[in-house]
């Protein structure tokens, strides 16, 4: 009997699940892929500026987790992985360019020497004077990053070392991202009986690490994504998928031109905004988890400018919260700096857009453009125009991590039927590595009920 399967979403999460059903049902098994793109893999993206390819979504995965690495050496890729160059980052607050804070947990000090120069001197002796102000923590509890920091710490340490970081991830901030998705570690030292947020943090930092704390590809992702859509030999469909329905047989996938597909398991691979109008009827209860999902947007400009333009030995800068008034960009990306230059041009990256704002839908490609160029001249004192440039918008692409949202995945999951799974990003970490983990869990759990077999 030939299994049948439908993958609705061609990202990174629904490439990896397609590959992992082939590689456990066999050469046999009639994969389906519903992605209407123009190109697989959602928001890793790798374009050609300036000669060179740059990735213009995802950029970067963290090394150390064990995903990335199993899966390239899984498929023949592992020479294709290249460190950083070990050039640190910046941080913009009050008009004005600051070291990357060290001995820090996502910017959360462990001591106040690490803030010296960022944060001004109350906040340094707020901070001094933690471990001796009362502490209550409820263990299993989720706050938000700002309420746990802000409170401790001060708000200073919330929008000037906290917030330019997460702001970097999430595209949103302290305030909208939970404390145990944030900073797991963090939030299990506390669990465990921390007497002050000081001591958390000193207990949850990890070891010094040796080598480079982030990986690319040589090539861009798109080295990744053409690997594992040949190796998963799916069939390709350029259609939207409206409605997934059961019938007597499994499944049936219907989409936006009329046709149905059958399918013994279904796995959707698509964004949360995107899954309540799939199953609302099949999985009311994982609908409506989804629902409370909030999601940001952002775009990327990449721009290639003449090689021998000096900018700094950095692999970019941060923004800090309340920078509004002098810059437009939330995070630069030096990509020259950070992975070593290639080609005759330097690469850069400028990101724009926050969760609640609208601006990566609305604002048009002269405006970013022209920002990008104002912001890199507030920075660097950079005046040259760009030889080439790219523009990026990911609509609705940033799923918040808010307070009790690993409570609320529990319960999106506990609502699928049988042989209905779902990956993405929302799930387990926005990151690369986790949206491998994430696909590769969806597609076990369609083995596991015995659909693949």
């Amino acid at each position: 009997m030939t299994m049948r399967f439908c993958v609705v979403g061609g990202g990174i999460s629904g490439l990896v699940a397609a590959y992992r059903l082939r590689r456990a049902a066999g050469p046999h098994a009639d994969i389906t892929l519903l992605d209407p793109a123009d190109r697989l893999g959602g928001i890793l993206r790798t374009e050609r500026v300036g000669g060179q390819w740059l990735d213009v979504g995802a950029e970067a995965f963290v090394a150390r987790r064990p995903e990335m690495p199993a899966l390239l050496a899984e498929l023949g890729l592992a020479g294709r992985q290249i460190a950083t160059s070990g050039a640190r980052p910046l941080i913009y607050s009050g008009a004005r360019l600051h070291p990357l804070p060290q001995g820090t947990l996502q910017g959360i000090p462990a001591q106040a020497s690490s803030l010296l120069g960022l944060v001004d001197d109350a906040t340094v002796a707020q901070i001094i004077d933690e471990r001796a102000r009362p502490f209550a923590w409820r263990p299993g509890s989720d706050p938000s990053v700002a309420d746990v920091v802000g409170d401790r710490f001060g708000m200073q340490v919330v929008y000037r070392s906290v917030d330019p970081l997460l702001t970097g991830v999430y595209a949103g901030s302290s305030a909208t991202i939970g404390l145990r998705s944030a900073v797991p570690t963090l939030a299990a030292a506390l669990d465990r009986g921390a007497p002050s947020l000081t001591d958390a943090v000193r207990d949850a930092l990890p070891p010094p690490v040796t080598g480079s704390v982030f990986g690319a590809l040589d090539g861009g992702y798109r080295v990744l994504l053409e690997e594992l859509q040949r190796r998963a030999a799916v069939r390709w469909a350029q259609v939207t998928a409206v409605r997934v329905d059961r019938d007597a047989n499994g499944w049936l996938v219907f989409d936006d031109e009329g046709t149905n597909w059958n399918a013994d398991g279904v796995v959707l691979a698509v964004p949360a905004p995107a899954l309540p109008a799939l199953i609302e009827h099949v999985a009311p209860r994982t609908a409506a988890a989804a629902r409370r999902i909030r999601v940001a947007s952002a775009a990327v400009v990449a721009l290639a400018l003449p090689g021998g333009t000096p900018i700094p030995q950095q692999s970019g800068v941060l923004v800090a919260t309340g920078e509004a008034g002098s810059l437009n960009a939330k995070a630069v990306t030096l990509s020259s700096r950070k992975w070593g230059r290639r080609g005759n041009v330097e690469l850069l990256r400028l990101s724009f857009g926050r969760y609640g704002d609208d601006l990566a839908r609305s604002t048009g490609d002269e405006d970013l453009l022209a920002w990008s160029t104002r912001d890199l001249n507030t920075l660097f004192g950079i005046t040259v125009d760009p030889v080439d440039w790219h523009i990026q918008r990911w609509i609705d692409a940033m799923p918040q991590y808010g307070p009790g949202h690993l409570d609320l995945v529990a319960e999106l999951r506990a609502g699928l039927p049988p042989n209905l799974a779902v990956t993405g990003s929302y799930l387990d970490g926005i990151g690369v590595p986790a949206c491998v983990g994430a696909a590769t869990r969806a597609a076990l759990t369609l083995v596991k009920t015995g659909v693949a077999r």
